[in-house]
């Protein structure tokens, strides 16, 4: 058999199903295997990078590492940012890149980089094929750690040459495998310190966010009354309409939820993840932590627990659950308290009918727009905050965003990924106008494809978040605002339908038009967010701190 045939059938026995990417010259032999597969399918891309998120993102929701495609040189270097992006973020991702020949080269090293060196620091696995018989054990490798806790990148160079050797290698068997269980000791130190504590929390990372995990802390929760709350990375673990939920630490400090954590005299930390924007900060002498996860912690100076409880993350808190008995003595009053003056915050914010739209008032009509079960993809910027501390996910990966790379870029790919795991749910796109145009290009994609998928573009005429930041240092402003193209008409020259807000009023019915309707759509709406500086930072630090 030749090896690339070989190789696919090794695709398939993993249970792939789609292959996303922009083949090339070196990858030929591949792609002719791929068109003999009644199981994969192959999604053409308009860029690499662009398939690089859609592959990552289809691991996201369904723990099985997503695959995409180069060729060699700037098709390889275009996958770079999207393999970082799946690795920091935990989405199982394997990436196939093609290469000239390594046995018999009769064009120097025109177009060729050392990919699998450059590959290294930002995979969990990378290798080059130099023999069609090791094909089997490479791939199964690639795919037992790209999905394995924590989950990322995983690459394999496949050269032309090898591709079209014969061999009588066949697929490997998957082999079945489960987590180790949390030590009993280490359990049952963890819940004498929370029956001991005053006034315990939950905080749920990025790592609680996988495997379903939900279901155990929401048990948790229900059976001791301990308060939650969430980083950007764990949103939507539990259904955030909770009574318990105290809010996401969307900033890393100053902001309403970090006064709930003031009142707290232990924090049980969840999944936690060094690549986050950190949610607290430890010091000594201050409230202890108790570290749930499948790895232990990485101690720097602000993050160093006391107790770790390391295995399986449901299967640990259900063990705790299991152990624990409810204190009386617990108090979460102050918690409370905080939960409720950002309640209150918030809703006097989105009644703000300005227009261009305020963002608190869009958020609050997304949310009210979207079902439970509906998923919105974030780009990259300053509109992300506004998201994590004010749109509540109801459910497990309904809200994807970025807080580990934060690359710009992804929020289309990322939704076009989600329509297609889920093309019975309303799927939303929310980028910024410079995000949105760095991969516009794959909306030609989504209509080829025929993808139910709506993008909402925040339109400002500049990189938002930078400007912010610009300004808020004490810079002037420069430099960071650019022209944008007609969107309505852009999303019509692909064969979307493209729509405009005219006002506050309009997004709504807008909203709710475009998720209805099948097929691809756009809605420019310009946004203000001049209020960013004095909301984000001024007045809920004086806000929270009376709260």
């Amino acid at each position: 058999m030749k090896a690339s045939d070989l190789f696919v059938q090794c695709l398939e026995a993993e249970g792939v199903t789609h292959v996303f990417g922009v083949p090339g010259e070196e990858n030929l032999d591949l792609l002719d295997s791929l068109s003999r597969s009644d199981k994969i399918e192959l999604i053409l891309t308009r860029h690499e990078q662009g398939a690089g998120f859609m592959a990552a993102t289809y691991g996201r929701h369904t723990g099985k590492a997503g695959v995409c495609l180069s060729t060699l040189g700037p098709g390889a270097t275009n996958l770079v940012t999207a393999a970082a992006y799946a690795q920091l973020g935990g989405m199982p991702m394997m990436m196939i890149t093609g290469q000239k020949p390594i046995k018999k080269s009769k064009q120097g090293r025109f177009q060729i980089l050392d990919v699998v060196d450059m590959m290294r620091p930002i995979t969990k696995f990378t290798h080059q094929l130099a023999s069609a018989d090791n094909i089997p054990s490479r791939v199964r490798e690639s795919f037992r750690l790209a999905e394995e806790e924590k989950p990322g990148a995983t690459h394999i160079e496949f050269p032309e040459d090898i591709a079209e050797e014969q061999t009588d290698a066949s697929p490997l068997q998957i082999s079945i495998a489960r987590r180790p269980s949390a030590e009993e000791k280490a359990v049952r130190a963890a819940v004498r310190k929370i029956e001991a504590a005053r006034s315990p929390v939950l905080v749920i990372g990025a790592g609680g966010n996988r495997k379903l995990t939900g279901r155990m802390l929401l048990q948790f929760v229900e059976k001791t009354g301990i308060p939650f709350l969430t980083t950007q990375l764990g949103k939507g673990v539990i259904d955030e309409c909770h009574p318990k939920f105290l809010g996401c630490a969307a900033l890393s400090a100053g902001d309403f939820v970090h006064r709930a954590l003031d009142a707290a005299d232990l924090i049980v930390n969840v999944g936690h993840d060094v690549i986050e924007k950190p949610p607290f900060f430890m010091k000594n002498g201050g409230v202890e932590v108790i570290h749930v996860s499948t790895r232990s912690a990485e101690v720097d100076p602000v993050y160093f627990p006391q107790v770790e409880v390391i295995g399986d993350i449901g299967n640990a808190i259900w063990q705790m659950k299991e152990e624990i008995v409810p204190s009386p003595a617990w108090t979460f009053e102050r918690m409370a308290a905080s939960r409720a003056a950002e309640v209150k915050h918030t809703a006097e914010l989105e009644t703000d009918d300005r227009f261009p739209i305020f963002p608190p008032y869009l958020v609050r009509q997304v949310r009210s727009a979207m079902p439970a079960d509906g998923i919105i993809c974030l780009d990259n910027g300053i509109y992300k905050i506004w998201f994590a501390r004010n749109y509540p996910a109801r459910m497990h990966n309904t809200v994807l965003l970025d807080n580990a790379l934060a690359t710009m870029g992804a929020g289309l790919p990322s939704a076009m990924a989600s329509a297609m795991v889920y093309p019975d749910r309303k799927v939303l796109a929310v980028c910024g106008d410079g995000g949105f145009m760095m991969n516009s290009q794959e909306m030609e994609t989504a209509v080829r494809l025929g993808l139910n998928v709506t993008v909402l573009i925040l339109n400002d005429g500049s990189y938002g978040m930078i400007r912010w930041k610009q300004v808020n240092m004490g810079f002037k402003d420069w430099g960071l605002t650019y022209g944008n193209p007609d969107f309505v008409r852009y999303a019509e020259a692909y064969g979307a339908r493209g729509y405009r807000v005219e006002s506050a009023a309009h997004l709504p019915e807008l909203l709710r038009q475009t998720l209805d309707e099948p097929g691809v759509k756009l809605i420019d709406c310009p946004v203000d967010y001049a209020d960013n500086d004095r909301i984000l930072n001024h007045e809920l630090k004086t806000l929270a701190a009376a709260a």
